[in-house]
């Protein structure tokens, strides 16, 4: 893979060329703007990213989740970048590359998760689990639908995936100027692409990170190839996406166990108790060591003692909180030296893991996840408030898939069934059917599944919730 080609600022829609433009934006940075200003983005205001319709204003959101990962991208990308010039890694790599890559990762930050579902990932799990407990008793005028469709249609809904729905919302669903959604550069599509691969080909036991999921549905191959094409990715992972995933899991898991800190599920103590074996192990390794070495435990004690000489009100969150942003500063370095050690082999397709797999602070990342799993993510609060969840989304995927089945038929829908198809947004359903246009009824068929997944999937947590109440009389 190169650089040259990996930027790629080519898009669907060429806008014409003006001679004279007073335009000094790159086309990477017209990318950011047309984000921002998209109402996808601005519902991840109302979308879960651990604590679903929490009345506090410090809780993490989707929104204020995306542009942490797309600060860390970008800062991300900044540092290897100037570290492949310093280092000359690769001579055709151009101060103006580290540039247009740091924009790009800004504006992947922004828009990773803006597929994912309401209540977020049990969402997906939530969908996922349906098509599998009801598609196979689903009958289309008589017939199985299960028979009817592909092996890959099939296995797209089985595998519902909030990155494959990311990809089709910014390339098809955002329907404002035409069928291109936000008109994106490839370099940026290309990006956001975590798993090259369709649901047919979803192996988790390959060893390599891009084949755990998918990463596009059937009906978004076409753009999906000629993007990966285009930018010379091809089955591989962009080398961006590295960086991106990155940014991701330094800010969920950082992020996760200070809100958690905030909602009570852990202590002070509790993070102090985790760190102790953790700070052993990486002495004995090394990762300690040196100047600029970082020490988890020492560090969280520093700062404890540093909030008691100031005299704040609870030296306890002063540390955590202060903690979190050293341990952010230790992984970014992490990262970068991930991505730069491993070079040849991300720039060849060949990686198959994450940039902090044999780092110093591989083990400090599993260790924040398993803490947020054991103290959160496995809490009975959060238990029930799945719970709830799963009602709604259950509920409204019934209704939705019983109403879209005889949509843009020639059998007669009853009146409900039409109420029903009406709440569905006109740009979902515009996207339905330029994409129907001429295919067989299998196909269509595919295509109204999605509708309903597309539909659920724009919907905020409140929106969700509102529509439920409302459509079971509940005022």
């Amino acid at each position: 893979m190169e650089w040259e080609t990996l930027l790629s600022p080519r898009r669907e829609r060429e806008s014409a060329k003006r001679q004279k433009s007073a335009d000094l934006r790159s086309e990477f940075e017209k990318d950011y703007h047309r984000i921002i200003g998209s109402a996808s983005f601005r519902r991840l205001q109302d979308k879960t990213q651990v604590f679903p319709l929490d009345k506090s204003d410090f809780i993490r959101t989707r929104l204020t989740h995306s542009m942490e990962v797309s600060s860390l991208g970008k800062s991300l990308g900044q540092n290897i970048g100037q570290n492949i010039l310093q280092y000359r890694k690769d001579s055709g790599f151009t101060p103006q590359m580290k540039e247009d890559i740091s924009h790009i990762l800004e504006c992947a930050g922004l828009i990773h998760d803006i597929g994912n579902p309401p209540f977020g990932h049990f969402g997906e799990i939530a969908i996922r689990e349906w098509f599998a407990r009801n598609l196979p008793e689903l009958v289309f005028k008589g017939e199985r639908v299960e028979e009817m469709l592909t092996e890959q249609m099939k296995q797209d809904l089985y595998h519902f995936e909030g990155n494959a729905q990311a990809f089709r919302l910014v390339t098809r669903l955002h329907y404002l100027v035409d069928e291109h959604g936000m008109n994106l550069t490839y370099a940026l599509l290309n990006t956001i692409i975590k798993y090259p691969a369709a649901s047919t080909q979803i192996n988790e036991n390959s060893g390599n990170i891009k084949d755990g999921k998918m990463g596009y549905y059937l009906a978004d191959e076409q753009i999906f190839r000629k993007v990966t094409e285009t930018t010379g990715a091809g089955n591989h992972r962009h080398p961006l996406t590295y960086i991106l995933e990155a940014a991701d899991d330094l800010a969920y898991k950082t992020a996760d166990i200070e809100d958690a800190f905030v909602k009570g599920f852990i202590s002070y103590y509790t993070l102090e108790r985790e760190l102790a074996p953790l700070e052993e192990a990486m002495q004995r390794d090394g990762g300690c060591s040196g100047e600029n070495g970082f020490r988890p435990l020492e560090k969280l004690h520093q700062l404890y003692e540093r909030g008691q000489a100031k005299g704040v009100s609870s030296p306890e969150a002063y540390a955590v909180k202060n903690w979190m942003v050293s341990a952010q500063g230790f992984l970014i370095s992490c990262a970068t030296y991930g991505f730069t050690s491993h070079y040849d082999q991300i720039m060849s397709g060949t990686f198959g893991k994450d940039l902090f797999y044999d780092t110093y602070g591989e083990k400090l990342m599993d260790l924040l996840g398993d803490m947020a799993f054991r103290y959160v993510f496995s809490s009975m609060a959060i238990y029930k408030m799945e719970v709830s969840e799963s009602t709604i989304l259950n509920y409204l995927m019934d209704r939705l898939v019983h109403a879209v089945l005889y949509y843009d038929t020639d059998v007669r829908q009853d009146t409900i069934d039409t109420r029903v198809v009406s709440f569905i947004s006109d740009n979902y359903k515009n996207a339905y059917k330029l994409q129907a246009e001429g295919r067989s009824e299998a196909e269509k068929l595919y295509l109204r599944l999605l509708l309903v997944t597309d539909y659920v999937c724009g919907m905020t947590d409140s929106y969700a919730k509102r529509l439920y109440q409302e459509m079971n009389g509940i005022i």
